[in-house]
């Protein structure tokens, strides 16, 4: 659950300022990203735990309202998780995360293995333990399911963990926390060696897209008033995947069409996300995308993120697939 403060500005260490507002909003990288990927046409399934308590119950209550399936989301007796979320009067802010009942998420149950290996696509963040993440990526590698990571927050990560991964989306800090180079464009490079696919995000500045060590190029942003930058991001990350999705289930069925046969995961298959979601259309388990269903997803991604931060909140700022298609023309 995101507890939201409104205030002019950060205050100095020691210092007491007023806010000029408080909200409580449903959030969390992970349920950020299921209910962007869900609005922008995803079939998604949520993973990660909530706990028996208040938060949990109405964070349950979204995902059903939003369609997202929750039978690999575990009740666990530690609190449910929470963003403290400090947001200026430039839109800008800082965020700071108890972990609560993603914390005792350390091993994949059957049912969330199970649905990831019926996904097309594992959507993961840092907010869960890392052992399980790594348990996600193996169970995502062995079934053929394209991984995707957000590396926020940014905690120390296994030798080979992002090498692992066929997506990493970090933001500009975050790209310069992993690699030690505070040029988004190198940072890029150096996320993208060893065929992978890497996205830094710049805010207002667009993102930088790379493939196996060299950039393809800077995707401008949608120039728009920013009111609250919260969840910009995971929106980028959800409508991204859900695009994705729409891209390799065309081109599975396609595929499928030319063989005169249906292979593939059923309609429905999609992106599993470990402390995220798993959200997709029909789509071939193992299908990568190509360097032009990059790109347009990128754009689709740069839109829906534009939408967000014109309106307060996280999960009640993401905009739907008609409000995108209906910018894009």
């Amino acid at each position: 659950m995101d507890l939201v403060v409104h205030q002019e500005r950060l205050p100095r260490p020691g210092e007491t300022i007023f806010g000029s507002g408080f909200t409580t909003v449903p959030g969390g990288k992970g349920l950020n990203q299921a209910v962007a990927a869900a609005r922008l046409g995803g079939s998604v399934d949520f993973l990660g735990a909530v706990g028996a308590d208040a938060y949990g119950t109405e964070l349950r209550a979204l995902l059903a309202a939003e369609g997202i399936r929750a039978d690999g989301l575990a009740s666990s007796p530690a609190p449910t998780g929470t963003a403290h979320i400090s947001v200026v009067d430039s839109g800008e802010n800082s965020i700071v995360v108890v972990s609560g009942a993603n914390s005792t998420v350390t091993a994949l149950t059957a049912q969330q293995r199970a649905t990831i290996e019926a996904s097309a696509f594992l959507v993961m963040q840092c907010e869960l333990p890392v052992p399980v993440l790594v348990e996600a990526i193996a169970a995502a590698r062995a079934a053929g399911v394209f991984t995707v990571l957000t590396p926020a927050p940014v905690v120390p990560l296994p030798s080979g963990f992002l090498a692992s991964v066929d997506l990493v989306v970090p933001n500009r800090i975050e790209a310069a926390e992993l690699t030690g180079e505070p040029d988004p464009v190198r940072a890029a490079e150096l996320l993208s060696a060893g065929k992978t696919w890497a996205i830094v995000t710049l805010g207002a500045e667009g993102s930088v897209v790379a493939y196996d060590g060299a950039v393809l190029g800077l995707a401008p942003a949608r120039p728009v008033r920013a009111v609250d930058t919260t969840a910009a991001g995971d929106t980028f990350v959800g409508a991204l995947v859900a695009r994705l999705a729409v891209s390799t289930a065309g081109a599975a069925a396609g595929a499928g069409a030319g063989a005169g046969a249906g292979a593939g995961a059923g309609a429905g298959a999609g992106p599993a996300a470990s402390g995220a979601a798993a959200s997709g259309a029909a789509t071939a388990a193992g299908s990568a995308p190509s360097e032009a269903a990059m790109v347009e997803a990128v754009r689709w991604a740069t839109v829906a993120s534009s939408v967000s931060v014109t309106r307060h909140g996280a999960t009640s700022s993401m905009p739907t697939e008609a409000e995108v298609a209906a910018i894009l023309g």
